[in-house]
């Protein structure tokens, strides 16, 4: 399981496209779609929408490989991700700081690949989406030099050139190579 996390802002889900499109020869590798409390939105990540019922009867009942709230919503990782895992599969996802410690307790090989940048950076990202106030960015930015703490297998990416450099980097330092199926 390879968790990505970091400020908003950093470049996550860029990222984790280019990656995805770099890595589709490899069926020994597979980008998660998580399940989350919010209706589908062209401007957001694309997911499968779960009522907040569902989500505590699914936490409850243990039905999830991964589960957290943040900014007042749930977001499940699937179950059948954990079937991947078990027949040496490698599992990318979007995950959040909250939940690391969980995935390494229940994960060995747990990775958190941890993109960042400066927080100057991140200030300008946000602005020019044009999605947050002002006030809502300064307290995003409060956030985001925020490292995960004690977590045993992190991969940090400072993400301040190109999408290529920043791939090439993730897929050094999480020691992938591509080949073809």
């Amino acid at each position: 399981m390879i968790l990505v996390v970091g400020p908003s802002g950093a470049g996550k889900d860029t990222l984790m496209d280019a990656l995805k499109q770099r890595l589709d020869t490899r069926d020994d590798v597979v980008f998660a779609r998580r399940a989350i409390t919010r209706e589908a939105d062209a401007d957001a990540e694309d997911h499968d929408t779960l009522s907040r019922a569902d989500f505590d009867r699914m936490t409850a009942a243990g039905e999830v490989a991964l589960a957290w709230e943040a900014h007042g919503l749930g977001y499940v990782i699937p179950p059948a991700y954990d079937d991947f895992i078990r027949t040496g599969g490698t599992v990318i996802a979007n995950g959040s700081r909250r939940v690391l410690k969980r995935a390494e307790e229940k994960y060995q090989t747990a990775i958190t690949l941890l993109i960042t940048a400066p927080v100057e950076i991140l200030a300008e990202r946000l602005a020019a989406r044009g999605r947050e106030t002002r006030d809502d960015i300064e307290r995003r930015l409060k956030r985001a030099d925020l490292e995960p703490d004690r977590v045993a297998n992190l991969v940090r990416i400072e993400n301040t050139g190109t999408v290529e450099s920043a791939v090439n980097e993730m897929i050094s330092a999480l020691g992938f190579h591509t080949r073809e199926r």
